[in-house]
């Protein structure tokens, strides 16, 4: 009888974690698709907006599975491989062929290519603004123990999840980054930190341990501003807005923060559709688990899958407007280049540019994809 009830619950651990691996794929491949999907929609807008024709919209990359319907002149393709979508503008690498992309205006073709990447914020407001509305707007100027890890110095010393750090070593936090840097600063020595739990306020001593990785945290807790509640999504739209191009501006500082050594070559490393996924696996896991009646008395249920399709769109959005060749970026420093010289480059010239960029992108794709497999980063969330 003990046999058949212990293989009845291995076959339901087995099938539930089947499930929220599936249940993670589907996400996985709904949402990759789904932001690039928005990033060419904002292309193709913007284009029939100016009235430049698109020969065909693609659900997937080719080749090319079987025609939709036709639009407006527009074909609408299914494609066999189900990873985002594309554009084919009229004219898009030939000034030559009249009413194309590269026959209009300098500033309608820079409309055009900034429109992608503007989709992609807009989707990470949106995104972001839902989640407020669920947990409330942050409050930069508190900073909130949002997870401790178990037997962490920050454990040992009793700090628990939802108490707010008021002070370190007597230095008042009001604002973001404040207590990551004083702990930085505090590391392998006793610190003194003033927490408020509710209307209780007190001080706790704990040591932040240099030996713990970086994934695990020098003091063992993750930290992210206070929240209040929103009154309505519009309500929400203005932190949504605030909150987005602050993420973006800390993707764009990455490579900063690496050459100044703030961030390791490793924690600063690109992850290939293996690691987004791995990623996605412990989101939805979360979010799962969270919504359970044993955890939603222990906070509410979390939001992670929102916010990590939140920050994978303003990502992308954000890496296209990288100055590269066959990014949106390096089309549009060509245009940029013709209006302040006045002078076309010479369409040859921009052809074999981004051909070349396109090429070394796909070859850094693969490096990346393969770099995942061969050497795995380990990214778990706090």
């Amino acid at each position: 009888m003990r046999l058949k009830t212990c293989r009845t619950g291995q076959f339901k651990l087995r099938e539930f974690v089947m499930n929220i691996n599936l249940l993670s794929g589907l996400v996985f491949l709904a949402v990759f698709t789904g932001v690039v999907l928005i990033h060419e929609i904002g292309h193709f807008i913007v284009g029939r907006l100016f009235k430049v024709e698109v020969e065909e919209f693609g659900f997937g990359i080719p080749p090319k599975m079987l025609t939709l319907f036709w639009w407006r002149g527009t074909e609408f393709t299914l494609n066999w491989l189900p990873f985002g979508g594309f554009n084919r503008f009229k004219g898009e690498s030939d000034p030559d062929v009249k009413d194309g992309l590269m026959d209009s205006n300098p500033w309608v073709r820079l409309a055009i290519f900034f429109a992608g990447s503007a989709m992609n914020l807009l989707a990470g407001i949106v995104v972001i603004s839902v989640i407020f509305t669920q947990v409330g707007l942050p409050d930069f100027s508190v900073s909130q123990i949002r997870d401790v890890t178990a037997g962490s110095p920050a454990a040992l010393s009793g700090i628990q999840t939802d108490d707010i750090i008021l002070e370190i070593n007597g230095e008042p936090i009001n604002q973001e980054g404040a207590a990551h840097l004083l702990i930085r600063k505090n590391i392998d020595t006793a610190t003194t930190f003033t927490i408020q739990r509710g209307d209780e306020i007190f001080d706790v001593v704990a040591t932040p341990d240099s030996s713990r990785n970086a994934q695990e945290g020098a003091l063992g807790v993750s930290i992210g501003p206070g929240y209040a509640p929103a009154k309505s999504w519009f309500h929400a739209l203005p932190y949504s807005v605030e909150t987005t191009f602050y993420q973006a501006r800390m993707i764009l500082m990455l490579p900063v923060q690496m050459i100044t050594g703030e961030l390791s070559s490793e924690e600063g490393r690109f992850i290939g559709f293996k690691g987004i996924y791995s990623i996605f696996q412990q989101t939805v896991d979360r979010d799962v688990e969270s919504r359970s009646t044993a955890t939603t008395t222990d906070g509410g249920p979390t939001f992670l899958t929102l916010e990590m399709i939140a920050t994978l769109t303003i990502t992308l959005g954000i890496f296209n407007l990288l100055p590269l060749p066959a990014l949106d970026g390096g089309r549009i420093l060509f245009v940029i280049a013709e209006l302040i010289f006045r002078r076309r480059v010479p369409p040859e010239y921009e052809n074999i540019n981004h051909a070349v960029g396109m090429m070394a992108l796909l070859g850094f794709m693969v490096y990346i994809n393969l770099m995942d497999f061969i050497n795995p980063v380990d990214i778990l969330l706090p």
